[in-house]
């Protein structure tokens, strides 16, 4: 078994109850989420609250996209935690959490994702870090919600 943690940070423009947000609804999470794209047609189930601790969304789609589900089990105006599993292509658990801060320019993020590789995947990850895999489409996810912080809400 392989452990990893890969952690992305920026200062998003926007104050941090409208960063909070759009990380603490599953449902906003296509339109900033770098992994929503991978297939046009993948399926998504939202159950449980409706944002917020006990949120819940599952997907199914293509290839790159597997299957899984994701619920939040933790949400303070300054944390957001997932738990994540992934179904397919390959079977894990991992935590994802979102930390915020107010800073002088808007909203600090922390995105951090950890967990454990095992089997293939662990292997794999010996020669192919998981920072290479996923750092990529973090920063890209920081920069949608940076674009998404600097829009009005439909609350404005």
């Amino acid at each position: 078994m392989t452990d990893y943690e890969v952690s992305r940070s920026a200062v998003l423009p926007g104050d941090i109850g409208r960063i909070h947000a759009l990380l603490d609804d599953f449902h906003e999470w296509p339109a900033w989420s770098p992994w929503e794209g991978l297939d046009p047609d993948m399926s998504r189930t939202y159950s449980g609250a409706e944002s917020g601790v006990g949120a819940r969304y599952a997907w199914s789609g293509n290839k790159r996209a597997g299957a899984g589900a994701m619920e939040i089990t933790e949400s303070t105006p300054e944390r957001i935690e997932v738990a994540l599993e992934f179904l397919k292509p390959f079977k894990s658990r991992s935590t994802v959490s979102f930390d915020l801060a107010t800073v002088v320019d808007g909203t600090r993020l922390t995105w951090t994702h950890a967990g454990s590789v095992s089997g293939v995947m662990g292997v794999m990850a010996r020669f192919y870090s998981m920072e290479k895999a996923i750092a990529p489409d973090m920063e890209k996810g920081l920069a949608n919600l940076a674009g998404l912080a600097r829009r009005p809400s439909d609350a404005d």
